[in-house]
């Protein structure tokens, strides 16, 4: 099922209304769909370059204002919507020990799901059932979002299909590197 949900995701990429496409699905993602919007603005990046900031931006736009429902999802309905969602990702039984040390980090979720493979959802719905502020939330989304679809954009727009690979296939574990060292520079300047 997660297959042709892929696939039909990826044709949409040909659909003359690829834009539109585009905002809805990275709009879903942020709160409930399992596809990244990454798979739409590849192949509509390597069709026409010239677009590459507008459909990053369109992705950034777009997946923000999914969070912001991610978020009312998780400050409004958790019980009833947002818990479902978080169990039937498997993510029920860390919930309660989450919660409890989520806004000592909540930057640093937010920063690192924006960004990385995890399923940014599962943070956006974190941060409105934890009560992270909504600012700190915005703003830490708006900054990881456009790390995340600009540096695509960019690899792609300058290196175009050779880059493709390595975006679909690596690109996930460098930022998670990133955030990782990112993380422990932090550490490392506030204890030493």
């Amino acid at each position: 099922m997660l297959r042709r949900l892929y696939d039909r995701t990826m044709s949409l990429a040909d659909h003359p209304h690829a834009l539109w496409w585009l905002a809805v699905v990275a709009f879903v993602e942020s709160s409930v769909f399992p596809i990244p919007p990454d798979v739409l603005m590849i192949p509509m990046i390597l069709a026409r370059p010239s677009r590459a900031w507008l459909i990053a931006l369109v992705a950034l736009v777009a997946s923000v204002a999914g969070g912001m429902l991610g978020y009312a999802i998780g400050a409004l309905f958790y019980e009833g919507l947002g818990q479902p969602i978080l169990e039937a990702m498997g993510k029920g039984a860390a919930i309660e020990e989450f919660n409890s040390k989520f806004n000592d980090f909540g930057f640093w979720a937010v920063l690192a799901a924006g960004i990385t493979p995890f399923p940014y959802k599962v943070i956006t719905i974190m941060s409105g059932w934890t009560g992270m502020p909504l600012m700190t939330f915005i703003a830490t989304s708006i900054l990881a979002r456009s790390l995340r679809f600009f540096i695509v954009a960019g690899l792609l727009r300058a290196f175009g299909a050779p880059i493709r690979d390595f975006i679909e296939q690596r690109l996930g574990l460098v930022f998670s590197v990133f955030v990782v060292l990112l993380f422990g520079g932090f550490i490392v300047l506030r204890y030493i």
